[in-house]
């Protein structure tokens, strides 16, 4: 197969699964890294693994979008996500490496299913020693699923999300919160502290999808808690970012306080960092989780409506912090 050199190029149809693109020489010893899912948090990863040294291919469902990352950072393109695994494991050492990681970080449970089980899907590439790590917010259920598809192929899947901004992407700044067997997070440990700045391991299969539901559920609190605060204390006469002032240095200050401060003083120049679509779908997760194991949830529930409200006014594919933005107009 092509193996990716300084200057060099892989071809299309070649037995890598590689799209044509010019590729860097990535640091011996390092192992070769698949990332497939090329959304603003999928991007920033690629970019950060590729910066830290590692030999990087990427994959999206949209080609497209996968060419303008790799056009950026100077990586390869697969062009199935069946070729990470051949790609991630075709080194045959030649890098010093002895196994590779696929990385996943995908929309939701739908788009994890079908880049994981559809046709030409990443179960049927990876083989004995690929790590595959999940870092998407999905149902704990569908992550012991997929790691079970993933097992029968001789590899193995952490589910492995992550909480941060994608400037803590891009500067190794994430929380990794890790579910499965620890054999394999040794092993996939160098890619994940590159773009964590704590991994931690929290339990078997499944575990790391509870524990990052958990935490967005404080984070979708805090956005609702916030934006109500915000509105609050405009609608009382306070300047905007005087109350921010305050809140940024109180016992409130959580760092989403400081790092949305931007989009929330000045939302008609926010960029969409995370909609409240999929502040929408992270709840119902949350809550269907929930029903399940028997836990109340009524702020969670509160939350929810909440978003339910602002999508149908049209904020939906909007960043999350435009539920001020609805509450103030409502």
């Amino acid at each position: 197969m092509t193996v990716p050199q300084a200057g060099g190029k892989a071809l299309v149809g070649s037995p890598s699964g590689l799209i044509e693109h010019d590729v860097v020489l990535a640091s011996a010893g390092l192992p070769r890294v698949a990332v497939l899912g090329m959304g603003r948090m999928g991007g920033a990863m690629a970019k950060r693994l590729r910066e830290k040294g590692f030999p990087v291919a990427v994959y999206n469902r949209n080609a497209d979008r996968a060419r303008e990352v790799a056009g950026e950072i100077g990586v390869a393109v697969l062009d199935s996500p069946a070729a990470a695994g051949r790609w991630v494991a075709g080194d045959g050492g030649s890098n010093g490496a002895a196994f590779g990681v696929v990385l996943t970080s995908l929309a939701d449970d739908n788009a994890c299913r079908a880049v994981y089980l559809g046709p030409n899907g990443l179960v049927s590439g990876p083989g004995a020693g690929t790590v595959v790590c999940d870092t998407s917010t999905i149902d704990p259920d569908t992550a012991r699923e997929l790691a079970a598809a993933v097992a029968e192929r001789g590899a193995t899947m952490l589910d492995s999300p992550v909480s941060g901004s994608v400037p803590a992407a891009l500067s190794g700044g994430l929380t990794v919160m890790v579910g499965g067997p620890e054999s394999a997070l040794e092993n996939a440990r160098p890619v994940l502290e590159a773009i964590g700045r704590r991994v931690v391991h929290v339990g078997p299969s499944g575990a790391g999808a509870v524990v990052k539901l958990a935490v967005n559920n404080v984070v979708h609190a805090l956005n609702q808690a916030l934006s109500e605060s915000i509105v609050l204390a405009e609608k009382a006469g306070v300047d905007r970012a005087v109350f921010y002032d305050v809140i940024a240095d109180s016992a409130a200050a959580a760092p989403f306080v400081g790092y949305k401060r931007a989009a929330f003083e000045h939302p008609e120049n926010a960029p969409v960092a995370f909609s409240l679509d999929l502040v929408a779908k992270d709840l119902r997760l949350i809550l269907a989780l929930a029903e399940r194991v028997g836990a109340a949830m009524p702020a969670a529930q509160a939350a929810s409506s909440a978003a339910a409200e602002a999508i149908s006014h049209g904020f939906g594919d909007s960043d999350m912090s435009s539920m001020a933005r609805h509450l103030r107009d409502a």
